[in-house]
């Protein structure tokens, strides 16, 4: 496949569950721990999808979803929640703000699969 998924998340095991569900796929994964993390690696290399948490310290992914969004390189990457928060008003605000699904966890890898899959056509 050759596409990059950048995953974002401060739980350590989320990203290693989420990134051994997308190699099986063929798809190259970056990790980082938070929102200023995920900046800086995405400053320094092509990547064609972000899944990120929204409960973060540093930087939530709210203002990462934001702060992506506002980067014209990275304008039309699709990004995609992978959060516990369930309410429709957080959900609401980031699919306002750019997000393309919102998946709660815990998660169904190939639901999440799907997802990937769906927004890389």
């Amino acid at each position: 496949m050759g596409k990059t998924v950048l995953i974002v998340d401060d739980s350590m095991s989320i990203r290693q569950l989420v990134k051994a569900t997308l190699l099986t796929k063929g798809y190259t994964v970056v990790d980082a721990c938070d929102g200023v993390d995920a900046l800086k690696k995405l400053g320094s290399q092509r990547v064609n999808l972000v899944i990120s948490d929204v409960n973060m310290p540093n930087m939530d992914g709210i203002t990462l979803l934001k702060a992506i969004k506002a980067k014209p390189e990275h304008r039309f990457t699709p990004v995609i929640m992978l959060t516990t928060e369930s309410q429709e008003g957080m959900k609401r605000e980031g699919q306002a703000t750019g997000a393309k699904a919102w998946i709660v966890k815990p998660f169904q890898p190939e639901l999440m699969l799907a997802a990937v899959e769906k927004l890389l056509m």
